[in-house]
């Protein structure tokens, strides 16, 4: 997937200056990104890289990367790694010093769990303390700076020197990329940005430094584990974490067809295979179905295709261990620390191919001797309208969504808690792409608006469906979409609490044997009402709602779809039940 990085209508064109010789560090840092091909870097402003600042608006013009200005440091990791959901590639974001990098960390873990290439640059202030003015310069300095985020990124680096930053860039865009990818840091000292550069640095060629790492599982893992699937009467197969490639996706509908295989895909993660086919189990979800534990009890060979939590997932179904044989495909055990506890429960498998899922399933393929033919595009059904008055669950929500955007491929960019997969059947990899990675609230907007950047131009419609906690939090992510003229929808599923949490309260009630009625209390969102849409056109979106009667539904999703296919940004702020029947005050 390839956005338009070539158009240059977007652009901030800077005046042209002064031609000078004169050559910065900071210039051969935005040389590097350029050289590593780049688009963009988000960001929100900050002295402490004033220097790369000016290099990437005087030096290259604001072009390749061009910068893309974020009203908050969450949101500007949030967009790279947005992009990077839809991609598989980095862009990079910019945080200023370590109160910067104190607010992107939960983004950065975001994207860390989600196994996400991002290229974080932070800056600090003169690591020389003669060099540091009063006050400031000190306390955004750190004695060590990627402290702060080590623990889930997958490399940090403080280059002393031009030459050593365009190293750590280089291996740091590299390792970003290579599989299992994350997200990664590299901090720049603010005296090496602004110092001159008395000897140039002789050219280097950055595709000779990031070598293509062979991710293929040995010839005879591979013939093992296609002997246990040709063998298997009731196999099962667990796609998780896989590419956004088209090919990848006919390759692994192939397989399972050739196989019989039953199939369960993730709703944490994107569309990995079509959810409304024969072979699939139930609907994608967040924890593991009846469904899909019955099938998982009763596999003989079940294979895993870098399932999230597969031993959570098995030990759910079938207690200690399945009874079936498990073939592990995944990378991601070089990622485990011990800091972060995101590699969930350890699995029982019997056959593990450290590789790739996509280069694993192509051996399987030929191995088996299965030729993946594109399956004929079929148009899913769409959903019926429903224009009678009424209250709106989220359920109906989508079902009208679905029935409004029935003429266009519509690309899922989030979707809140209580959304069923059932309502949206899933038939292309970009249908969908995952959730935050990390559940961390206040992702869903700015890894929707990166999203967003990296389909225009494709001619997908980028719907994102966030609940108003979610909104809320990173709502002025929606103002970099307006201004860099990337169109999204965002439809709010309000239900004018923090519901989640209200539900955790019910149950804490019910095991105490207290009163679940006052389970909304700390919870609700209400006196005042939020203006849900206002704070969209305050970021400069089109606004509709509130809605909270069906028969309006239609009208307003209509709308705001106008809106969208015409280049523009709406927010639609629908009240969604179940909300709230508080006591009366008296």
């Amino acid at each position: 997937m390839q956005a338009d990085a070539a158009d240059t209508s977007h652009i901030e064109r800077p005046l042209e200056g002064t031609a000078t010789n004169a050559l910065f560090g900071s210039d051969v840092v935005a040389d590097t990104l350029r050289a590593l091909d780049v688009p963009w870097i988000a960001l929100t402003p900050g002295a402490s890289y004033r220097g790369l600042h000016d290099s990437l608006v005087n030096y290259l013009g604001n072009e390749r990367p061009q910068m893309l200005v974020c009203l908050h440091e969450e949101n500007a990791v949030a967009l790279a790694h947005g992009w990077a959901k839809v991609t598989g590639r980095p862009m990079a974001a910019a945080v200023h010093s370590n109160v910067g990098l104190f607010h992107a960390t939960m983004a950065i873990f975001n994207a860390w769990c989600d196994r996400a290439p991002v290229l974080v640059i932070g800056a600090t202030g003169p690591v020389d303390a003669v060099r540091r003015r009063p006050w400031i310069d000190w306390i955004h300095t750190a004695q060590d700076q990627g402290a702060i985020v080590r623990p889930y990124v997958k490399w940090d680096a403080q280059p002393a020197s031009p030459g050593a930053a365009r190293e750590a860039l280089i291996r740091a865009a590299w390792l970003a990329s290579t599989a299992p990818c994350g997200p990664v840091y590299v901090n720049l000292d603010a005296g090496m940005q602004e110092a001159a550069v008395t000897d140039p640095l002789p050219p280097i060629e950055p595709a000779r430094f990031m070598p293509p790492a062979i991710l293929g599982a040995p010839p005879q893992a591979v013939a093992d584990a296609a002997s246990l699937l040709r063998g298997a009467r009731h196999p099962v197969i667990l796609m998780g974490r896989v590419s956004r490639s088209d090919a990848a996706w006919q390759q692994r509908r192939a397989l399972a067809e050739s196989l019989g295989a039953r199939v369960a895909t993730d709703g944490k993660i994107g569309a990995a295979f079509p959810t409304d086919h024969h072979l699939h189990i139930g609907a994608p979800a967040t924890f593991p179905s009846d469904a899909l534990k019955e099938a998982l009890r009763s596999a003989d060979v079940i294979l895993s295709l870098d399932w999230v939590d597969l031993g959570g997932t098995l030990g759910a179904a079938c207690g200690a261990a399945p009874a079936g044989k498990v073939i592990q495909v995944s990378l991601d055990h070089h990622l485990h620390n011990g800091w972060s506890m995101d590699h969930q429960a350890l699995p029982p498998v019997d056959l593990l191919l450290a590789a790739d899922p996509d280069s694993v399933v192509a051996a399987l393929l030929r191995e088996l001797g299965i030729a993946a033919t594109p399956a004929p595009a079929e148009a899913a059904p769409p959903s019926a309208m429903e224009a009678t008055s009424g209250t709106i669950s989220v359920s109906r929500l989508a079902r009208t969504l679905r029935a409004v955007t029935a003429d266009h491929a519509v690309s899922l960019l989030h979707v809140p808690l209580g959304w069923n997969a059932a309502d949206w059947p899933l038939r292309h990899p970009l249908d969908y792409i995952g959730t935050e990675g990390g559940a961390g609230i206040g992702g869903g907007p700015g890894i929707a608006v990166g999203a967003a950047l990296a389909l225009r131009g494709t001619g997908r419609l980028p719907v994102a469906v966030l609940g108003d906690g979610d909104f809320l939090m990173g709502v002025t992510a929606l103002w970099t979409a307006v201004h860099y003229q990337i169109p999204l929808l965002v439809v709010v599923a309000n239900n004018r609490s923090f519901f989640n949490d209200e539900m955790h309260q019910e149950r804490v009630a019910r095991m105490r044997g207290r009163a679940i009625e006052n389970r909304w209390i700390g919870q609700r969102l209400a006196d005042p009402e939020i203006d849900l849409a206002q704070l969209g056109r305050a970021q400069g979106t089109a606004g509709f709602g509130p809605v909270s009667d069906a028969a309006a539904l239609q009208a307003a999703l209509r709308e705001a779809v106008t809106v969208v296919a015409g280049g523009g940004v709406a927010v639609v702020d629908v009240r969604v039940e179940p909300g709230y029947s508080p006591p009366a005050r008296g």
